[in-house]
């Protein structure tokens, strides 16, 4: 079942939000600073992409973990919180589209704070 959900997800928008990671990650990599953060975005890019059949766990509460998602939040994050939570909108829109639309939420929340998560 997770196979079906991921390629109607795909179809239904999927695609485009995963670029926006994928774009995001570019972005970061650029400076070497920024490399382990454009790494969590081309992580999260798959995710985006795929996002039936895997679970969010947290695993790091480390202060480098929030100093990063609070960078992250200022520079990126909200854009694409804003973009997943238009495309849980429109998925609302229909009862069919309704489970997609909670993938969607989970992924603007994740959007907001990516780092000490890990993706099973």
């Amino acid at each position: 079942m997770s196979c079906l959900g991921n390629i109607i997800w795909i179809i239904l928008g999927g695609f485009f939000n995963a670029i926006g990671w994928f774009m995001f990650g570019c972005l970061w990599c650029i400076t070497i600073v920024g490399i382990p953060i454009g790494l969590q975005c081309f992580k999260m890019a798959r995710l985006q992409f795929a996002p039936f059949g895997k679970d969010i766990v947290t695993n790091d509460d480390s202060s480098i973990s929030l100093f990063l998602n609070i960078l992250w939040l200022i520079f990126g994050g909200l854009e694409l919180c804003i973009a997943n939570l238009i495309s849980a909108f429109l998925l609302c829109i229909t009862i069919i589209g309704i489970p997609f639309a909670m993938q969607s939420l989970k992924l603007a929340k994740l959007s907001l704070m990516p780092f000490g998560k890990e993706i099973l």
